[in-house]
């Protein structure tokens, strides 16, 4: 039972620890390994290298595989609190990191999915010593929480307004100039309002030209709206919150003396 608990907290250093050269090292070597992971599942989808490789990506491909998931399970099994490394952030990105593989047994080509693998580089942020990086993007992350009703309530008002737009071009226009139905119609009102602009239905009617610059118009005032509603939450996110430096979370307890989340002293 101490052969195993010490093991367990010699693993425990390695796997979660920064401070040790043996946490370092293996950090090092889990961002190597996973960046040679997303470029071979790139180059597997480069046909030349597919035809002249395939066996060689995929034998590479299930070699990584079968790594990220005993670390997973590793990690599982050293953690003090194991559901709530499984229900974190960085413990569901590296079970994602793992599944496209496995469902491709089932779903074939699912295992272009593992580029998902690249998320787990955000990890370089600790090696480096760059948590406070990722302090600053949780203010991003709060302030989307925080406009998430309105922006919600915003799109809801876009999917009518575009819906109403594709039933009025597909009544001007009708099939002649490409708007044979009111989906495809809602379709050009949204690429148009959203100044994408793809140009593979346009209006050809002067009527119809006129509402197209009449949404094109609108699809400026309508960009600047979410940005707006963020940058407000935003600032407000900034002056009122801070952001544990021991866990990387923000709270709104300006004045508050321990994190609420790990009772670290901030």
């Amino acid at each position: 039972m101490k052969k195993q608990q010490g093991i367990r907290q010699k693993l425990e250093e390695i796997v979660f620890g920064v401070e040790t050269p043996a946490g370092r090292a293996f950090d090092v070597v889990l961002i190597w390994a996973i960046v040679l992971s997303i470029l071979v599942v790139v180059l597997e989808s480069v046909k030349p290298f597919q035809r002249n490789y395939g066996e060689l990506f995929w034998i590479l491909e299930w070699f990584f595989t079968i790594l990220f998931t005993i670390e997973y399970l590793v990690r599982i099994w050293i953690s003090k609190k194991p559901l709530r490394y499984i229900q974190s952030g960085l413990g569901v990105i590296d079970v994602l990191s793992i599944l496209p593989s496995y469902l491709s047994l089932i779903f074939v080509g699912t295992q272009y999915l593992m580029t998902i693998r690249i998320l787990r580089l955000l990890r370089i942020f600790r090696i480096l010593k760059l948590n406070h990086y990722l302090g600053q993007a949780n203010f991003i992350l709060e302030a989307m929480r925080r406009s998430y009703q309105r922006i919600l309530v915003f799109l809801f008002g876009i999917v009518h307004l575009v819906l109403i737009l594709g039933a009025i071009m597909y009544v001007v226009e009708g099939e002649a100039s490409g708007f044979d139905s009111i989906p495809r119609s809602v379709y050009w009102a949204i690429v148009t309002i959203t100044t994408v602009g793809y140009g593979d239905i346009s209006p050809a009617t002067p009527l119809g030209q006129f509402i197209a610059s009449f949404i094109m118009i609108i699809g400026y005032a309508i960009i600047a709206v979410p940005t707006g509603i963020m940058t407000v939450e935003m600032n407000k996110a900034s002056q009122t919150g801070q952001t544990c430096k021991t866990c990387e979370k923000s709270f709104q307890e300006s004045q508050a003396s321990f994190c609420p989340h790990c009772g670290a002293k901030v």
